[in-house]
């Protein structure tokens, strides 16, 4: 959507193909009844300036500032997320504390007199963290998510989205544990600085409707529930995309477009597949072997003026992994004294999270009462949100298969395979947005040379 923007502002002409019923992605948000509820907890950070200054501009008065207050539930108590080693310090018990201390700290001196590149999740979690903690924190969280060992996930996953702890930081957190204090005027310790989010008052489905609406006024046109099916080459550019409507299936009707230049956010294994016979057939088996890790969403309507004290939860040892509270952040709910729960899980497609069979159900309602965030009988209504492209999967091994794929799109001249899915990496939504108006910028420039 930001690609589209960038290019519509820049006079071009852009149809945009969307598959599902309303644009946003992952940070969409759809009605149910008399509410919106998100797929997830989504909100914009204001970090790159220029994409949050754009989206201040359309958004207008609907834009809300929304203090960061997020928060995780660890060894019986609540911490500030990302979680800190200074909070993981408090929860735990002195005899673990010095256990978990001594091994991160001999592990960080064993991997600089003898440095080696880890094999798996597992091995790249005990570099970082050392033995003891990666068992006492890491293994059963990053086992319970993925639905897999740590040992068939790639040491790829966790060097690039996990952060390296210090011993220095962490000599200082264990000796003020035990009552040694830095003196006064010393560093400052690393912490979650304090930050502004931005939301509106339908959740995250305003900033997406905002967008299209953006590029519409712009001359340019948004096809919903738009499903690629096809794509047309001549030598190494594409020269024409099929689409159908999603909702009628494979036996819908097909309409082509013409283009001269193709960004795609689709997975880029269903890029891939769209190609056909113009993909080589390694290219077409490698990308078969590129998975992405569904989520199931439970929007739950709770009659209940307000259930936590955070914008969103993290847990370790419920059915779900994440539970948040949008009104917290001044969503707008539908009888003014409920409240609206999005509660988050990984899946499988067909498994009992994805169907939301009852059984579930009844899960969640029992861990949130556990919880003490609500009860059964105040759940008026639930709502189940799915896709099946929630995460890109960095299994053991799949990197060979990715540079495949990525290899064949960038044998197209005239295509950018860009965000989460186009890119199979984790941008969150502020970093997808600066893929888009690159991919943007890169055609413009490009033309630019041309016409020169």
């Amino acid at each position: 959507m930001y690609a589209a923007l960038t290019l519509a502002k820049a006079g071009k002409k852009v149809i945009l193909l969307e598959k599902e019923e309303v644009t946003g992605g992952l940070a969409r948000g759809h009605k149910r009844g008399e509410n919106f509820y998100d797929l997830g907890c989504h909100m914009l950070h204001a970090f790159d300036k220029e994409v949050f200054e754009t989206i201040k501009g359309i958004m207008g008065d609907e834009r809300i500032e929304v203090p960061l207050n997020a928060t995780i539930k660890w060894a019986g108590a609540f911490y500030r997320y990302p979680l800190q080693f200074g909070d993981m310090v408090k929860g735990m018990p002195k005899i673990m504390l010095i256990r978990c201390s001594v091994g991160l700290l001999f592990y960080q001196f064993l991997n600089k007199i003898n440095p080696k590149e880890p094999q798996n999740a597992e091995e790249a979690l005990i570099q970082l963290y050392g033995k003891p903690l990666y068992r006492f924190f890491f293994k059963d969280f990053t086992e319970n998510y993925w639905g897999f060992p740590t040992t068939e996930l790639s040491a790829t996953f966790i060097t690039t989205k996990m952060p390296r702890l210090s011993a220095v930081d962490v000599i200082k957190k264990v000796l003020g544990k035990f009552g040694v204090k830095e003196k006064e005027g010393g560093a400052v310790e690393s912490a979650l600085s304090e930050e502004t989010l931005h939301y509106s008052r339908n959740g995250a489905e305003g900033m997406a409707r905002c967008l299209a609406g953006e590029i519409e006024k712009l001359g340019c046109r948004v096809i919903t529930n738009a499903e690629v099916c096809g794509i047309h080459r001549e030598g190494d550019r594409i020269t024409a995309v099929s689409y159908r409507d999603a909702r009628k299936g494979e036996g819908a009707e097909e309409h082509e477009i013409s283009c001269d230049e193709v960004i795609s956010t689709i997975p880029i294994h269903d890029f891939v597949k769209a190609s056909g016979e113009l993909a080589p057939d390694e290219v077409r088996e490698a990308a078969d072997q590129l998975r992405t890790k569904p989520i199931a969403v439970y929007g739950l309507l709770v009659n209940k003026e307000k259930a936590i004290n955070s914008l969103y939860i993290y847990y370790r040892s419920r059915c779900f992994h994440r539970v948040g509270e949008p009104k917290n952040a001044g969503l707008t709910v539908r009888p003014a004294d409920h409240t609206v729960l999005i509660v988050e899980t990984t899946c499988e497609v067909g498994d009992e999270k994805w169907n939301g069979d009852q059984s579930f159900i009844d899960k969640i309602a029992a861990d949130l009462a556990d919880e003490g965030i609500c009860t059964k009988e105040e759940i008026v209504e639930t709502h189940v949100l799915r896709t099946k492209h929630g995460y890109p999967v960095f299994d053991l091994g799949f990197e060979p298969h990715l540079q495949a794929v990525q290899d064949f799109v960038l044998s197209l001249e005239n295509v950018r395979s860009v965000g989460r899915q186009g890119g199979f990496c984790y941008p969150n939504m502020h970093s997808a947005m600066r893929m888009g108006a690159d991919a943007a910028d890169e055609i413009l420039k490009q033309e630019a040379g041309l016409s020169s």
